[in-house]
């Protein structure tokens, strides 16, 4: 995702690029094709609420900036209520079938197996949640430091025909959507209390994937959490999580409220499949089968693809970077995208965009800067350099806990809504004057 964005935004400011992707050369346990900005966890970009939420924001400012990603995720959306979710074949091969043929780009496949070589004077290091092996070993070294890492898990994709719908209902929580396609994006699986308690018994009894030793004190990321981890930190933590039962009527029981919902979202355009939302797991792939058969409606479910959990390697960019994103030991050396310490794939593609027009505008003879920390961009690379502790530094979503406070706009909950809108107007007058 960064590293496509990154190529995009330099190649449009008449910069030559040469784009390496090691695929279909060297595999990963998470992709599945050869394809560039390959989706491997959710096909859903998040929230698309550019005035009240800082994903929204953040997908604002990157349309602003003629951004490939976005204007690829627009042109593959598939109903989500007031999320952006996209087909992810269609999305991924029309991201590369747009960077191929862009007249700078050149894509040259194999792995880079280590540090660029010295004549590469100007290297973005994009590789996304799963770095070639001997390249984070190279960069560890560079730096005398032990690469950090935290695990990520991926939700289970189920074929629509398998879903019983006498059981389930098409609704968006909240009926949330201005059409009728997105108010009914989900599809609803209900739960009464007998069948939660015994779906959260044989979540904890499942079988699951053991670590190898080097791997044990791995952390998870808490935005990304497997179902049986939140389920560990007690038994309502699902009810009030990825399975909480608000916003929702069931059509064939309209006056009985669930117990728990379990949702699941439209994952390509046909409409033929449907993954699991927030059911990321690292149970083993027979026990997912028979957990998730417990579901009402999922019963006799077919999958397209089981869930699964991989490792994801990250550098302490507050102690190696600089505030352009290079590296303070080896500055020909640019990082972008989740190997910088950001979570999700629209803060890593707004990593990505940043890092190729910053590389860009110096091989211009031109240097620009990061935008102010105001933006949502900006807060997030400000945070990554510099903004966060590199004692303890950890991977970060966009938030506007990450925004300096808006001067006169009280804090506190009431004012959530003026606050939020506050800071997204200021983010985007700042963000349009950095672009100019």
């Amino acid at each position: 995702m960064a590293g496509s964005e990154a190529a995009w935004q330099a190649a449009q400011m008449g910069v030559p690029v040469v784009l390496h992707e090691m695929r279909p050369e060297v595999g990963t346990f998470a992709h599945q094709t050869d394809k560039l900005a390959e989706l491997v966890c959710s096909n859903s970009f998040r929230s698309d609420d550019d005035e009240a939420n800082a994903v929204g924001l953040l997908h604002w400012e990157m349309r602003q900036a003629g951004g490939l990603i976005m204007e690829m995720a627009d042109r593959h959306t598939l109903p989500a209520g007031g999320a952006l979710a996209v087909d992810r074949e269609a999305f991924s091969s029309a991201v590369t079938e747009k960077l191929l043929a862009h007249p700078l780009v050149t894509l040259e496949r194999g792995e880079v197996a280590g540090l660029p070589p010295e004549d590469w004077d100007s290297v973005i290091v994009a590789t996304g949640p799963l770095t070639s092996v001997k390249l984070a070993e190279a960069v560890a070294g560079l730096n005398r430091e032990t690469s950090l890492a935290f695990f990520d898990a991926i939700a289970p994709i189920v074929y629509a025909e398998s879903i019983n719908m006498d059981k389930a209902w098409k609704q968006s929580r909240y009926d949330k959507g201005e059409t009728e396609e997105e108010r009914t994006a989900y599809i609803n699986c209900p739960m009464d209390e007998a069948q939660y308690n015994a779906f959260i018994d044989a979540l904890l009894a499942a079988e699951k994937t053991e670590f190898k030793d080097w791997e044990k004190d791995t952390p998870y990321f808490d935005g990304c959490l497997p179902i049986e981890v939140m389920a560990e930190r007690g038994r309502e933590t699902l009810r009030w999580g990825p399975m909480k039962p608000v916003g929702l009527t069931n059509p064939h029981a309209p006056d009985v409220k669930p117990h728990a919902v379990v949702q699941l979202r439209q994952d390509n355009a046909l409409g033929t499949l449907y993954n699991i939302v927030g059911f990321q797991t690292k149970m083993k792939y027979g026990a997912q089968t028979e957990v998730f058969r417990m579901i009402p409606g999922l019963e006799e479910a077919n999958f397209a693809r089981l869930g699964g959990i991989h490792r994801n390697t990250f550098i302490n960019s507050p102690r190696l970077l600089d505030d352009r994103m290079r590296m303070k030991s080896a500055p020909r050396l640019r990082f972008a995208g989740q190997i910088t310490g950001v979570e999700g794939y629209v803060e890593s593609t707004a990593m990505g965009l940043l890092a190729g027009r910053m590389a860009a505008s110096e091989r211009l003879g031109r240097p620009v800067g990061p935008p102010p920390f105001t933006t949502a961009t900006g807060a997030l690379v400000n945070h990554i350099t510099g903004g966060a502790a590199a004692k303890h530094f950890q991977p970060m979503n966009v938030n506007f806990g990450l925004f300096p406070p808006v001067e006169g706009v009280k804090g506190g909950r009431r004012n959530r809504v003026t606050r939020y809108k506050a800071y997204t107007d200021r983010a985007k007058a700042d963000f349009l004057a950095w672009l100019g």
